[in-house]
């Protein structure tokens, strides 16, 4: 029995282990190809892992496919983390995190979605009292902070928490006075005394405004010093074989390396360059007595040039090259003082001596004191030159070189440099004075041509030259002339348009005069009302030259219809006994147009045609005043006066002998006095004001240049009141106008009452009536 039951074991074991053998088959296939993020839905099927999804959706059967992290932050994503804070993802999953300056109020890094947002801003000052270092002053801001820096301190580029010390004393301020050194400090600097300077009186040391005296230290110690320094080379001359080649090389080395003198105040570097410069040529002019004939050349490491030519009889035509400069001469110029030997002329580059003669003020010539508008005395002062060449410094054997018969060209290159609206290019020589010191000028010296990269000058005399840029100085306005020239033309304008409107609509006065009035008060009206608008427009140069043109037009036709009406009077005069005035109705008409708008056409076309380029200066829409450019608007004006004070004079005589043999006509003896009246008025009001700008000099300016503006502002003005106001024509006609609109004015008033009693007289008619009905 019991060996039937083992016999039957194996055959169970085999029933129990076949469905397990099914599964473990089934569970086999799942595993070997459900990609990973994946599980095993059925021998066919897979499901990606939460936060997974494959192409086809979180359920597969596709072998190819593979379960992929869902961007739960991307943009087409449902979740939202809310404000001031950002999603991150992660794979399988997401947290939100508040941004940079913010954090939860329950201190916490993370949170799942916008309902768990507390995000709030993190006041970092308080968090951390120093984050701003070296005294900065934190201020706290929504989700940030910044560092702000006192006085004296600024941030540093390279952490912008860290305040560092401003360097007032290397940082190009320049903020002491040029009498004293400038000593830095943390936050702050101080402005002491050289040695052997003081204190003005009123001024300590120390504070920013100091101003100090020297005491010791003046132009005769420096001369002296500089001598000292060419002194070892002055020993050359007497030596067996001279030769340039060492004071230059001292020069250069002195020049790049200035130390001492860096320090001293420009007017004492102004010395010393003085004084070097004109010892320089002395030595060199001695030193090249002894050198052989020919060309020679000597150069120094940092720039210092010198060409030389030696010769008893040569070209007519020199020329010498230094560094960037080059020098054209005729040799009779060198020659003709006629001494015995060789002739020198030299050339000397100093690139370095730029540096002594910064900020030394630049004085005009003769030739130039109109070209810049406002320069006072010729002096540009208060403002920066800059210097575009090197110093060259030119001599030649024969020491009489102030008045050359010849004049000597240079031809500078420079580096490119384009002036602005208010800048100039001068050719200039260094002018030293008899107490040692010098300044910039022009006298005897012009400027040929000049381009981006180079400028060629001419100069009749030999000195120590440069190319320099300077500023034109614009002088502040007084405040009052131009209050009185805003107010003044204010009112012309609007006087000239009265009296406009009145020539052109009151009937009663129409004849000749009046039209010469008419263009006479809107040429005025136009050249007045463009001078208010434009005449500082010069931001665009094309619009400034139209504009200069325009005014020189109008205000050339205004002179043209004054004179015409100087014409007219003189011939009504003539006329007097002419009741109609036919004969001059005639003559004027024929001649007021053509006259009165062609002239000054005429005048402005040629000036425009020859000089173009003169319409506009650097700070006015106006004529330029350079090469007498001027004279184009002046000369016409002076004309115009003259003529119309001859005819102003003339017609006096004439009313004066009228006046003498007139007979108890009335209207002829009213006629000819308002004659009279005019003709005086015209001296005032036709052109002759305009003389008072001619006697803007000498002590009196400042009082013409009052009268001049206050005048010829109101001229508007006066023509209303002469021609108008006082003319009984035109009073009539005026009280025929106010009486018209008093007496519409006195109907629309009438009207508007009696419109009013009908209305009030309906209204309680029409109230006794509802009450009936409701009765």
């Amino acid at each position: 029995m019991r060996n039937g039951h083992l016999r039957l074991l194996p055959g169970l074991l085999m029933l129990l282990l076949l469905p397990l053998g099914a599964a473990a088959q089934k569970t086999s296939d799942c595993a070997r190809w459900c990609p990973p993020k994946s599980t095993c839905v059925n021998a066919t099927t897979c499901r990606c892992s939460p936060g997974f999804i494959s192409s086809s959706g979180e359920m597969f059967t596709s072998r190819l496919e593979s379960c992929d992290d869902i961007n739960e932050c991307g943009p087409s994503s449902a979740v939202s983390c809310g404000k001031f804070a950002d999603c991150q993802n992660t794979e399988g999953s997401f947290y939100c995190t508040c941004i940079q300056g913010y954090e939860l109020a329950s201190q916490a890094r993370t949170f799942r979605n916008e309902s768990e947002n507390t995000c709030q801003d993190v006041d970092e000052c308080q968090l951390k009292p120093r984050i701003c270092k070296s005294c900065g002053i934190c201020t706290n801001t929504q989700g940030r902070y910044t560092c702000e820096c006192p006085p004296g301190l600024e941030l540093s580029p390279g952490d912008p928490n860290l305040c560092t010390d401003v360097n007032e004393c290397t940082s190009g301020q320049n903020p002491c006075h040029n009498s004293t050194h400038c000593l830095n400090n943390i936050g702050g600097y101080e402005c002491r005394c050289r040695p052997g300077w003081k204190p003005v009186p009123g001024s300590r040391n120390g504070p920013k405004n100091t101003v100090c005296e020297g005491t010791e230290l003046r132009c005769h110690i420096l001369e002296t010093h500089t001598q000292n320094i060419l002194s070892s080379v002055f020993m050359l001359t007497s030596s067996v074989s001279p030769s340039p080649q060492g004071l230059i090389q001292e020069v250069d080395e002195l020049l790049e390396t200035p130390d001492d003198l860096e320090a001293l105040p420009h007017s004492e570097q102004h010395c010393v360059a003085t004084n070097l410069l004109v010892g320089l040529e002395d030595v060199l002019r001695n030193l090249s007595q002894a050198l052989p004939s020919g060309t020679l050349t000597f150069n120094a490491s940092a720039g210092t040039d010198l060409s030389l030519k030696v010769q008893e009889q040569g070209h007519r035509n020199v020329t010498l090259s230094s560094n960037q400069v080059k020098m054209l001469l005729n040799w009779d110029v060198v020659h003709e003082s006629g001494d015995s030997g060789p002739s020198v002329v030299g050339l000397v580059s100093t690139p370095g001596m730029g540096k002594l003669l910064a900020e030394a003020r630049l004085v005009l010539g003769p030739e130039r004191q109109a070209v810049p508008h406002g320069a006072h005395k010729g002096v540009l002062r208060g403002v920066s030159s800059v210097l575009l060449s090197d110093v060259i410094s030119a001599f030649m054997s024969n020491r009489d070189t102030q008045n050359l018969n010849s004049p000597i060209t240079f031809i500078f290159s420079h580096h490119s440099l384009t002036p602005g609206p208010t800048q100039k290019v001068f050719c200039v020589f260094w002018n030293h004075t008899p107490d040692g010191y010098g300044h910039w000028s022009t006298t005897g010296c012009r400027m040929v041509a000049t381009g981006d990269t180079g400028t060629t000058c001419q100069c009749t005399h030999l000195s120590s030259f440069a190319i320099l840029m300077a500023h034109y100085d614009v002088p502040v306005e007084d405040p009052v002339l131009a209050v009185i020239t805003y107010l003044g033309l204010g009112l012309s304008l609007l006087c000239l348009l009265l009296a406009a409107l009145t020539f052109l609509l009151c009937k009663a006065i129409q004849n000749t005069s009046t039209s010469i009035h008419l263009q006479l008060s809107i040429c005025l009206f136009l050249a007045h009302l463009l001078f208010l608008m434009a005449i500082d427009r010069t931001e665009i140069k094309v619009l400034c030259t139209i504009i200069a043109g325009a005014l020189h037009y109008l205000y050339l036709a205004s002179f043209t219809w004054m004179l015409l009406e100087g014409l007219n009077l003189f011939l009504t005069a003539r006329n007097l006994t002419v009741v109609n005035y036919s004969s001059v109705s005639r003559v004027m008409k024929k001649l007021m147009f053509p006259v009165g708008y062609g002239v000054p056409a005429i005048i402005v076309a040629i000036s425009a045609a020859s000089r173009p380029l003169l319409y506009g200066t650097p700070t006015r829409c106006w004529l330029n005043p350079g090469k007498g450019f001027i004279w184009s608007f002046l000369g016409p004006v002076c004309t115009i006066i003259s003529v119309n004070l001859a005819f102003v004079l003339m017609t006096l005589w004439i009313l004066k002998s009228k006046l003498s043999s007139l007979s108890n006509d009335v209207s002829t003896l009213q006629n000819t006095r308002m004659l009279t009246f005019k003709a005086t008025a015209q001296l005032f009001i036709l052109g002759c004001t305009w003389c008072l700008g001619i006697l803007q000099v000498g002590p009196a300016a400042h009082v013409m240049a009052y009268l001049f503006t206050i005048i010829n502002s109101l001229q508007g003005f006066f023509i209303f009141l002469v021609y108008c106001l006082l003319s009984q024509q035109v009073r009539e006609q005026y009280g025929k106008w106010f009486k018209g609109i008093r007496k519409t004015r006195a109907e629309s008033e009438k009207y508007t009452l009696s419109s009013k009693a009908m209305s009030d007289a309906s209204k309680p008619s029409t109230h006794f009536t509802n009450l009936e009905a409701e009765g």
